[in-house]
């Protein structure tokens, strides 16, 4: 990934509604949730949901798809990895690091 690509998906990341909304997609799983059900969920007017879900799929962090009358936004996995990798590459000066769930992701390698 490129370093001109990671800043746009992170810019479109940093507002608190589409954050919110990155997240629970993510939450969802690949089959995501329609559009209706995110503006419930997390208490945004449709006009403000359109806005930020259109933000989120033109950085690619988010994918559409229709099902009958609805429209269902889920998560691009591929993407966010991707983005992640970008952003741990070389982690802790190349050593090995223990996932960040046990504890911090350089543990002593990065002391």
């Amino acid at each position: 990934m490129e370093t001109k690509t990671a800043v746009t998906l992170l810019a479109a990341l940093a507002q608190d509604t589409r954050l919110a909304i990155y997240r629970l997609l993510v939450q969802q799983g690949p089959e995501g949730l329609a559009v209706g059900q995110i503006g419930e969920r997390l208490a945004v007017a449709n006009a403000t949901l359109s806005f930020h879900l259109k933000e989120l799929s033109h950085a690619g962090l988010v994918q559409a798809r229709q099902e009958g009358r609805f429209i269902y936004y889920s998560a691009n996995y591929e993407q966010m990895n991707a983005l992640l990798g970008f952003l741990t590459k070389n982690c802790c000066r190349g050593e090995a690091c223990t996932p960040a769930s046990s504890i911090s992701p350089c543990d002593d390698a990065c002391s």
